[in-house]
């Protein structure tokens, strides 16, 4: 068993400005599906590397509650136009909720997250799930909703989507090239053996996952879509490892909303 801790390094908000440069832009090579896959299963540590790890446990902190937009002007009667009034902006500092994540293969996670002193838990055995939730006054372990249940049935192994993902019952065909934060991408469509389809957007120089496809939020009745940046990878144990993770839920408006986790890692291997 190989067991290693790495230091929680905690990052500023990202306020990211992509400015388009003079350079020529240089084509993206053309690859087949399953080419990118290799590229990014070779560059993440190796097939047989991640096939031996049995277990993973995340911790760090969970950025929530952050808000970039600015300042909305409305006019008001009897007031210039030059003298709009504002609207006062909401807080934009971020809440850093500590949390630990344990991740057991098959399809096995227990969620714990740090809020005003209490603690709350979310454990799925890969067929059935609950959660206690203090923080909302129910100190009792509750049974995980329908929706819930459906979004932890879908999550798949610790290992990705894309690791062995024939062996996973996942079809994957390429979907042409997009631009993410600025850098090219491959991107993959991704048929799950449960019929839902996903993408997977995988960077053409590191061919690292950039961007991957969350699954759909409700949110005030509505579905939105979601987005989940990967970022700050590093080593771990020979495996490449993201250390940054930027959920985004993404309104009609497409002016998205933010959680960011800033983790740690453990590995534990045959």
């Amino acid at each position: 068993m190989l067991r290693r801790m790495l230091a929680v390094l905690i990052f500023p908000a990202f306020a990211l400005s992509l400015l388009a440069g003079p350079d020529t832009p240089v084509a993206v090579p053309k690859l087949s599906a399953a080419a990118i896959v290799d590229k990014n299963v070779a560059a993440r540590g190796g097939l047989q590397a991640w096939r031996s790890v049995q277990t993973m446990t995340l911790t760090g902190k969970l950025g929530a509650g952050g808000n970039q937009r600015a300042t909305l002007s409305i006019p008001v009667a009897g007031v210039h136009k030059t003298q709009e009034a504002d609207l006062p902006q909401r807080r934009a500092e971020e809440v850093q909720l500590p949390f630990v994540m344990e991740l057991k293969r098959p399809s096995k996670v227990r969620f714990e997250l740090q809020f005003k002193g209490q603690t709350a838990v979310q454990v799925f055995d890969g067929s059935q799930g609950w959660k206690v939730r203090p923080f909302l006054n129910r100190n009792d372990v509750e049974p995980f909703s329908p929706e819930e249940m459906k979004t932890a049935s879908a999550q798949g192994e610790l290992d990705g989507p894309l690791i062995d993902y024939a062996a996973k019952g996942t079809q994957i065909e390429s979907d042409g090239t997009e631009k993410v934060e600025g850098r090219d991408t491959y991107k993959l469509k991704l048929t799950l053996r449960s019929g839902d389809v996903t993408h997977v957007w995988v960077d053409s120089q590191t061919f690292l996952e950039a961007k991957v496809q969350g699954r759909p939020r409700r949110l005030d009745g509505t579905y939105h879509p979601v987005e989940v940046y990967y970022r700050d990878y590093r080593p771990v144990n020979g495996l490449q490892i993201p250390f940054v993770l930027e959920t985004r839920v993404l309104p009609v408006a497409k002016t998205a909303t933010g959680l960011r986790s800033v983790m740690a890692l453990s590995l534990c291997r045959n």
